[in-house]
């Protein structure tokens, strides 16, 4: 069953310049793709991609000078674009919810991790605080924080990054939400609490069959967590499908930049990455990779097709027949 459907989404900043002159980045153009009950899908891209914008778009937490423009984002059936503040409040936070970065600058410094537990379920839920008490400290043990009953009463600053990381876990998964949005949900940490944390994330969302979306530039993160995968340069989604077929099989040369970036293939080829990302606020017409990629030429100066690959994986470049699979 097909819970979320992004279609076609465009989101744009403006901004006024120091002559008065209006400015628009055009920083999603285009954004499509669906996720079902129990997926994971990993949105992957370097920064400025857009990945953390979709995600906001998701939760209509957009700051004042970015609006959607155009496109579709349902969401168990129910159209999020143009909905009312009011019943989009009642959605994000309890169907929908979101792991942040920086975990020890999102939570509330001036309240307690018991308390924030217990705030969150009853902004969005008709419960007694000795139940949301309970609850709170069921979750602090699911996401394996020792001795939740004394970390019930910590104050944030008191906890490790790790730690903080499972407290927002915990807030994001108290009130049972059928969407998990982890953005970056691993910057800061350490290699090993990384593995452990992503670890927990799965079996607890496999346990729960809530569906996922992991933000992230790390692809070997999307490879090992993600059932699908949507990879994304400068606001467009280039390439999408089963991670297998993306993985082995990429069509895109954006997605195969993005594989010979991973550090044993750049010792293995002496590969360099060439030039940047396109100023958004003036993008080339055509395909937005062209200036990067080794294969453009005259034709790519319009915009590429879209082209299948059999079931769900898509990309979209004029030069489709000339990629090489990474080899083995």
């Amino acid at each position: 069953m097909t819970l979320l459907e992004v279609k076609d989404l465009h989101t744009h900043f403006v901004k006024r310049d120091l002559d008065n002159r209006t400015r628009v980045a055009k920083a999603l153009n285009g954004v499509s793709f669906s996720l079902d009950q129990g997926e994971v899908l990993g949105l992957v891209g370097e920064t400025g991609a857009g990945k953390s914008l979709t995600a906001l778009s998701i939760m209509g937490g957009l700051p004042p000078s970015a609006r959607i423009t155009q496109g579709s984002i349902r969401f168990k059936e129910q159209e999020l674009v143009g909905m009312p503040g009011e019943k989009l409040d009642e959605i994000r936070g309890r169907d929908i919810t979101i792991i942040v970065q920086s975990p020890l600058t999102s939570l509330d410094p001036l309240a307690r991790i018991g308390e924030q537990l217990i705030r969150v379920q009853q902004l969005h839920q008709r419960i007694s605080r000795e139940d949301a008490r309970q609850n709170a400290l069921e979750m602090l043990r699911a996401v394996q924080i020792p001795d939740p009953e004394s970390r019930m009463t910590a104050w944030p600053h008191e906890m490790s990054g790790g730690m903080a990381q499972r407290v927002l876990m915990a807030l994001a998964l108290v009130n049972e939400p059928d969407l998990l949005i982890a953005d970056e949900p691993t910057t800061g940490l350490d290699v090993t609490v990384q593995a452990q944390v992503l670890d927990l994330l799965l079996d607890l969302m496999r346990s729960r069959n809530m569906a996922t979306i992991i933000i992230t530039h790390d692809l070997g993160v999307v490879a090992n967590y993600c059932s699908r995968v949507a990879v994304m340069f400068s606001g467009t989604v280039v390439e999408y499908g089963d991670i297998d077929n993306v993985i082995d099989n990429p069509k895109h040369p954006y997605t195969q930049e993005l594989i010979d970036s991973i550090p044993e293939r750049i010792a293995e080829r002496g590969y360099k990455r060439v030039g940047g990302a396109p100023d958004l606020y003036n993008l080339p017409a055509g395909c937005v990779f062209r200036y990067r990629c080794p294969r453009a030429d005259e034709t790519c100066i319009t915009a590429p097709p879209s082209v299948s690959f059999g079931g769900a994986h898509v990309a979209s470049c004029h030069h489709l027949d000339s990629i090489e699979a990474p080899a083995g």
